[in-house]
């Protein structure tokens, strides 16, 4: 009963370090967010013509993938706040396997990049657009490694009902994977 008291006087789901970290994160990307903002109203024309060669749909698939694993990403923590490993292991495994496309999908992309030629010093768009997409790459790839992490314990009977802290820390870290992809999606690939 003690348990269940001090669970619904928490504020934020999971362990507060993940918190910080989140907010140091989110943090670090909004700075780099305005200042791609701001070198951009400097070149309008350049980050506009340069722009058209990235490809929307990948863009635009990587979206829908990571918004459908983050839903899968809420079953699991809802599988086992009903005390059902099983459910949220499943949920789990789904949420890992939709991220992976969006590895797969955004590998391919940097590689058709690379094939044109075009690197960090192509130009300053370039650079924002590889320095921004990679950072935010090696940020699924982390959220993918403790998802796997997770489901790993979850499958083992490690969370329940009244211990899923684990869980709700995973899902919270991948959801600020995906926050961040919905803002730099349209940020880098659609505002013109």
């Amino acid at each position: 009963m003690h348990t269940a008291a001090i669970r619904q006087q928490k504020i934020l789901p999971g362990d507060l370090a993940i918190w910080f970290f989140i907010c140091a994160e989110l943090l670090v990307f909004g700075v780099l967010f305005i200042t791609y903002a701001i070198v951009r109203s400097h070149n309008l024309e350049l980050f506009n013509e340069s722009q058209l060669i990235l490809n929307k749909h990948i863009g635009l698939l990587n979206t829908l993938v990571l918004i459908t694993s983050s839903y899968f990403v809420v079953l699991a923590v809802n599988a086992i706040r009903a005390n059902n490993s099983r459910a949220c292991t499943f949920w789990l495994i789904t949420s890992i396997a939709t991220g992976l496309i969006f590895v797969f999908a955004k590998t391919w992309e940097f590689n058709e990049i690379s094939a044109r030629g075009i690197h960090l010093s192509t130009n300053i768009f370039y650079t924002f657009y590889l320095s921004l997409t990679f950072f935010h790459y090696m940020h699924v790839i982390l959220g993918l490694i403790i998802l796997f992490a997770v489901m790993l314990k979850a499958r083992r009977g490690g969370y329940s009902e009244q211990e899923h802290a684990g869980v709700e820390t995973g899902a919270s870290y991948w959801h600020m994977v995906d926050l961040i992809w919905i803002v730099l999606f349209p940020l880098v690939y659609l505002v013109r």
